[in-house]
C-alpha cells in the first residue's frame, strides 16, 4: 500500500513541477516586445588557389543595411575566369553582372567534331566457357 501511495504521490510531484516550458524567457520577451533590431553590417573575403588541382576562385561582399554589394571569380574548366559583381540594394532585388575573361578551350576529345563523327556500336558480347573460377 505504501508504494502504491509513494508512486502516486511521485506521479502529482512530477505533473505539478514547473520545468520552464513554455514559459517566456524575460531577456528573449523584451527584445521582441520593442521590435527593434540591429541593422546588419558585415564583410568579408576569402579566396582559393591550388595548382594541384586548379581550383581558383574567391569571393569578397560587405553589407550594411538593406544595401549588399560583392563580387566573386571562378576558373572555369575551360580556361576562362568569370568575374559576376551583384548588388542587392533592399527591395529592388538582387543584381548580377557577369563577365567572362580569356578564350575557352577544350581538350581535341571534347570538340564538337569529333561528338559529331561518332557512331554507337554497342558492346561485344563476352562468353565464358568453363568453369567460373577460371574467369
Amino acid at each position: 500500500m505504501n508504494t502504491k501511495v509513494f508512486l502516486l504521490l511521485a506521479m502529482a510531484a512530477l505533473a505539478a513541477a514547473d520545468f520552464g516550458y513554455g514559459r517566456p524567457d524575460s531577456r528573449s520577451f523584451e527584445s521582441y516586445e520593442s521590435g527593434e533590431s540591429t541593422e546588419a553590417k558585415y564583410a568579408f573575403q576569402w579566396s582559393v588557389e591550388d595548382d594541384s588541382t586548379g581550383n581558383d576562385f574567391d569571393h569578397q561582399e560587405a553589407r550594411d543595411g538593406d544595401d549588399t554589394h560583392g563580387v566573386y571569380t571562378v576558373r572555369l574548366p575551360d580556361g576562362r575566369l568569370q568575374t559576376v559583381t551583384y548588388i542587392v540594394d533592399g527591395d529592388d532585388g538582387y543584381v548580377a553582372d557577369v563577365k567572362y575573361d580569356g578564350v575557352a578551350r577544350y581538350p581535341d576529345s571534347y570538340s564538337r567534331e569529333s561528338f559529331e563523327s561518332r557512331e554507337y556500336r554497342p558492346p561485344r558480347p563476352a562468353y565464358y566457357y568453363g568453369s567460373n573460377e577460371s574467369k
